[in-house]
């Protein structure tokens, strides 16, 4: 069958199944999950025959909330907080889980180019550092102790003023996408360039070790966290100058919602990055190495789980749990 036939032939059911998902009536969970099956059946069909093909987004799309819409019905999953995190937001992440990969993808770039121009040019690390991080930092390394500005402050006001600056860049990152996306890729341009450098800069001193086993205890979630909120103003840049069969509008409106919803994900872990920087990295110097490396792995672990490894498991979930209605 031809792909014009093809959505000639079901455009009727889709736009019925629109209605149920992002209309204000609702039907029940069991009408929602008899659409859901036809909806996954024409979505199987789509990925055969017409695999590059922009249908397939679309019913993937919708597809996804259909899912959470059935999910959030449930009375054992009454508790909406909890079916945020568990599988409104995982599912979200896997729905647009190239545009995560895109990040990582832009942002890896941007850290190679800035380790480069660090490597190429001598006074690049100071351009984007600036002379007094630079000069202080090669002060602390001549006294034995790299990472001594993490010290600086009380506890409590490093770890608040942190988190506080993290937070800030990770709305800006999402609310800049609105400018077709290339705000965000600014974002992470300045920051991918600027962790590069600083990088490079420790590994010209010769202390790259104690900079990586001190500054990556926060630096994991905090950087990790940055590429997510990237990805989601890559998301909602997409929303606008990729609508799909929406409307513009409409498009905008999905990707400000599904932005916002994984942008509010990553929060917790910018906190967390926080505290860790306030309260553990000051001490790293003193601790053991396989402690201080067991706490990156850790913390890496955890947000790599959440948002690479976990959307993958609730995706799988939902097929089989729908596969056998």
């Amino acid at each position: 069958m031809r792909e014009v036939a093809f959505i000639k032939q079901n455009k009727e059911k889709w736009l019925d199944f629109e209605k149920a998902i992002f209309g204000k009536t609702l039907k029940n969970p069991d009408e929602l999950a008899s659409l859901y099956i036809h909806l996954v059946n024409d979505l199987s069909y789509a990925q055969t025959y017409y695999p590059k093909s922009k249908t397939i987004l679309y019913l993937n799309n919708l597809a996804a909330k259909a899912f959470q819409k059935i999910y959030k019905t449930k009375r054992e999953d009454s508790n909406r907080f909890v079916n945020f995190w568990k599988v409104e937001v995982p599912l979200i992440v896997y729905q647009y889980r190239r545009y995560v990969l895109y990040a990582f993808v832009l942002f890896l770039s941007f850290v190679a180019i800035g380790a480069l121009s660090a490597a190429y040019d001598d006074t690049f690390v100071r351009l984007i550092l600036g002379d007094h991080y630079v000069n202080m930092t090669l002060e602390n390394i001549e006294a034995g102790d790299p990472v001594a500005v993490y010290k600086s402050g009380s506890n409590w006001g490093s770890a608040f003023g942190i988190t506080l600056n993290n937070l800030y860049v990770g709305i800006k990152s999402f609310i800049f996408g609105v400018f077709g996306g290339i705000g965000t890729g600014l974002v992470l341009l300045f920051n991918g360039i600027m962790v590069g450098a600083f990088q490079f800069f420790f590994y010209k001193e010769g202390v790259l070790w104690e900079s990586v086993r001190g500054i990556w205890i926060h630096g994991s979630m905090e950087i990790f966290a940055i590429v997510i909120e990237g990805a989601a103003g890559l998301i909602l840049g997409a929303s606008i100058l990729f609508p799909r069969t929406y409307s513009r509008l409409t498009s905008f409106k999905i990707g400000v919602k599904d932005g916002v919803k994984i942008l509010i994900s990553t929060f917790p872990f910018t906190i967390a990055a926080g505290l860790l920087e306030g309260y553990v990295t000051r001490y790293s110097n003193a601790m053991p190495n396989w402690l201080s490396v067991g706490i990156i792995l850790i913390t890496l672990s955890i947000i790599s789980y959440y948002y690479l490894i976990y959307p993958r498991l609730v995706h799988k979930k939902l097929k089989q749990t729908y596969a056998v209605i």
